[in-house]
């Protein structure tokens, strides 16, 4: 007999564990012994949350309840995710991405490749927005370049990764960094130059190091003049290479500075993705169609390149949009149960001084992250909680906000399970468990908050107008 509402246990730390526990068991034995991915892991640690809610005197009906709750606060980036499939078949048919593919390869020295591949995705980001379209569509071309250098695929997805979250963090169009501004209450503007003094020292430790790891491929990339030679006889052959075509990333960016709503710019970016393949590359409008929804295949008889760039449509991010599906459920049940806040409130125990209260702060930040594998929750929570004990030590909101948004933006592609690192996983075909060491910024960033947080450097305190509004 179920317990009645008011007769609900608390639930223990042990037990706020036990799900987040079971999934990383769970998933690391998936992905590395059994291959099949995370789905089953993340499936797994909803029956274990269940369980435990259960347990707690949780009814199945609020249970279902918190599932639903959880899906429904993601609803917009999924329907983004599939119209991102739509976007990359059509740029791919288009030429676009071929032709972007084809002017890398020309212009950027392999020595310095990495980090420009870096680069060129935290501009893209910081022009958009969103690291998800940096990552779909110059992301993706920058990858299939390298590759065909044949710098190793773990290292490329952690510089472009690197960079796109880096562009994203501190662009004013990203919406984690309007949700971080909103959520501890601080100036947009104020929060991106805060963000600019921890996120451009990361940044610059990890370009060194990935022009360090580049140099090492540079001389094995230049003895591959003729593998990349037929890349670019391939692209010419099988599409119509042209610059113009490079104006169609250039409108994406002018879309996203205009601050236009983000699914129908999209959707405006996938059309004209459409119509170059229609008016550009001769396509039929049912070979565009069927694009659309399937993806592209391509045919120009160089395996390097049909094998890389045959992909895209709606139907290729169906897995993907599961897989987001079950995680953000996983978390909506876990706040329900209480898990995330039993967690948390331990953790706010340790704080003794200003370090403490950053490394507490940034270990929250990443406890959500790895129990929802959510962006928004690892921003939302940690902000809501964390706020008094700031203005307690006399720190400005926006040092809380930084952290939040640095840990929720960033560093949540550190957790295998997450929204962003699945969505890279299925962008750039390499799996998540091997570009995560590759992504020096999100070490960087951690490193940098834990140096200033102890440090004090660049802790801004409140003013004593701000000390008396409270």
């Amino acid at each position: 007999m179920a317990l009645k509402p008011q007769d609900k246990r608390s639930i223990s730390l042990s037990f706020s564990f036990l799900p987040i526990l079971s999934i990383v068991a769970f998933g690391l034995l998936s992905v590395l012994r059994w291959k099949a991915g995370m789905l089953i892991p993340i499936l797994f640690g909803i029956f274990v949350a269940g369980l435990v809610g259960t347990y707690l005197g949780f009814s199945w009906k609020e249970l279902q309840a918190s599932l639903v709750a959880g899906v429904s606060r993601a609803l917009a980036p999924l329907f983004i995710m599939i119209i991102i499939g739509m976007i990359i078949g059509s740029w791919i048919q288009g030429g676009v991405i071929p032709s972007l593919i084809y002017y890398s390869l020309k212009i950027i020295s392999p020595k310095i490749y990495i980090p420009a591949a870096c680069l060129v995705t935290a501009i893209i980001a910081t022009a958009t927005g969103t690291s998800f379209t940096s990552l779909s569509t110059v992301g993706l071309a920058l990858m299939v370049t390298g590759l065909g250098m044949g710098f190793p695929a773990p290292l490329l997805a952690g510089a472009i990764i690197s960079g796109a979250y880096f562009g994203d963090s501190i662009s004013p169009l990203s919406d984690t960094t309007n949700l971080a501004s909103a959520m501890v209450e601080t100036n947009l503007f104020e929060l991106v130059g805060h963000m600019l003094k921890t996120g451009l020292p990361a940044m610059g430790l990890s370009l060194v190091l990935y022009y360090l790891l580049g140099l090492g491929y540079a001389s094995q990339v230049e003895l591959q003049g003729e593998a990349i030679l037929g890349i670019l006889t391939g692209l010419k052959e099988g599409f119509v290479i042209t610059p113009w075509l490079i104006l169609v990333p250039v409108v994406t960016i002018l879309l996203s500075i205009k601050k236009l709503p983000a699914i129908p710019s999209l959707v405006l970016v996938a059309l004209l993705g459409a119509l170059a393949a229609f008016f550009v590359q001769g396509a039929s409008f049912t070979s565009v169609i069927q694009t659309l929804t399937n993806g592209f295949k391509s045919d120009t008889g160089i395996a390097m390149i049909d094998s890389l760039l045959s992909r895209g449509g709606i139907n290729s991010m169906a897995e993907t949009v599961l897989l987001l599906i079950c995680a953000v459920a996983f978390g909506g049940i876990l706040e329900e149960i209480g898990a995330l806040n039993r967690i948390l409130e331990a953790i706010m125990t340790k704080i003794t001084s200003v370090g403490s209260l950053v490394l507490v702060s940034l270990l929250s930040s990443l406890a959500v992250g790895f129990a929802t594998g959510a962006q928004l929750l690892a921003i939302m929570i940690p902000s809501r909680m964390f706020g008094k004990a700031f203005r307690e030590k006399n720190l400005h909101p926006k040092n809380l906000g930084r952290i939040a948004q640095s840990i929720g933006c960033t560093c949540i592609n550190l957790v295998p399970w997450s929204v962003p690192a699945l969505f890279a996983q299925r962008i750039l075909d390499v799996q998540a468990i091997e570009f995560i060491p590759n992504i020096f910024f999100a070490y960087g960033i951690i490193l940098v908050n834990l140096i200033f947080g102890y440090t004090g450097f660049t802790m801004d305190k409140l003013s004593e107008e701000e000390r008396l509004e409270d």
